[in-house]
């Protein structure tokens, strides 16, 4: 009885941290071809954007509200973990016709 006990507070113990894990979500945007690559759906605050900048010009994320602003080097990955919910309008400040927006939603 006491093994059994055991064994489904563990179960419970991995099922919940196995809920905690998959709240939070690593998308990746590539940018290339003078391009934000596809812009991800479905973000949310505690998500991790991955942006990869494959051209062999720099580029920015630059918020039209200056709530963020990377710089991705040629070849470079950078990495921006979301804080805010809200609606983020973004461009290149270098290549103004490269824009985009993300969405991020409450935890």
């Amino acid at each position: 009885m006491k093994t059994l006990a055991s064994m489904l507070a563990l179960t419970a113990t991995l099922v919940t941290a196995q809920g905690a894990m998959a709240q939070a979500a690593e998308p990746t945007v590539v940018m290339s071809s003078m391009s934000y690559g596809k812009i991800p759906s479905g973000l949310k605050v505690g998500d991790t954007v991955t942006w990869i900048n494959r051209d062999s010009v720099p580029h920015t994320v630059t918020a039209r509200d200056h709530s963020f602003d990377l710089r991705v080097a040629p070849g470079q990955t950078v990495k921006m973990p979301l804080r805010k919910a809200g609606v983020f309008p973004f461009f290149c400040t270098y290549h103004t016709m490269m824009r985009g927006t993300l969405t991020v939603a409450p935890q």
